[in-house]
């Protein structure tokens, strides 16, 4: 059972937020309290010492991030909540940090419920959060990638390309390192984005920046020596985009 605090300002999205996670997960969480302020919301996750808290990114006073530079405790498990901005989205994406857009989807709340067993332990990642908070300042240079050995801050511009296998994807970043998370390559394939990021094949995503040759066979030789193949039904359209947009 995860004893659970909401921080929202707004009293319907509270007591909506409350009703969903009753139908949802009614032997999984209990709602324990509610805050609305900063002030509330400190005093709350240090009297209560929760498992899990879904917080606002704007409250009536300051940000998610205000309450969570006061706090004291901080082993509990985050999920943020935020109006539909896709400049937001992108940015907790970036940090790979749990969000859910308001108004909350039934379905998405669910899922975001089922995924708390699978974190590693319960305390917040200083990283993710910092990393989120900077995204949401600017346009998003670098992604967050958790592992099981550590958290892995890396530039976009750094990543060679990207392989999957099953629901895993290795990145190869271009000081030689290679970064498996347990995460398929589907989830990235929305953020790693063209003009940068091409994915020419089912198991392979390339930053087309790394491209050292390619040839009309269906071949690419990236410049860290790995040759990628180019899927049959992607060939033409990635010559055309090559030859008419890159190179």
């Amino acid at each position: 059972m995860y004893k659970t605090i909401i921080i929202e300002d707004e009293y319907r999205l509270r007591e909506a937020l409350a009703i969903l996670l009753e139908m949802v997960a009614p032997e999984a969480v209990q709602v324990v309290g509610y805050a609305e302020n900063i002030g509330d919301a400190k005093n709350l996750i240090d009297r209560l010492k929760p498992d899990l808290v879904f917080m606002d990114i704007m409250l009536t006073d300051g940000t998610a991030f205000d309450v969570l530079e006061q706090i004291s405790y901080r082993r509990f498990q985050l999920i943020f909540t935020t109006a539909y901005e896709q400049h937001a989205v992108k940015a907790f994406k970036y940090s790979a940090l749990d969000y859910l857009l308001k108004p909350i989807d039934l379905q998405e709340l669910e899922a975001a419920i089922a995924r708390l067993p699978l974190r590693d332990g319960n305390e917040m990642v200083e990283t993710q959060i910092n990393e989120l908070q900077r995204n949401l300042q600017k346009t998003p240079d670098r992604l967050v990638l958790p592992t099981q050995e550590a958290m892995y801050v890396i530039q976009l511009a750094q990543i060679i390309r990207c392989e999957t296998s099953g629901s895993y994807t290795t990145f190869h970043v271009a000081d030689g390192r290679k970064i498996m998370v347990s995460k398929p390559l589907k989830s990235y394939e929305d953020i790693l984005l063209l003009p940068d990021f091409y994915r020419i094949h089912q198991s392979h995503l390339i930053n087309i920046n790394y491209i050292e040759s390619y040839s009309r066979e269906g071949m690419i030789k990236m410049k860290d020596q790995t040759a990628v193949p180019v899927a049959r039904a992607k060939k033409e359209q990635f010559f055309s985009f090559m030859k008419d947009g890159f190179m």
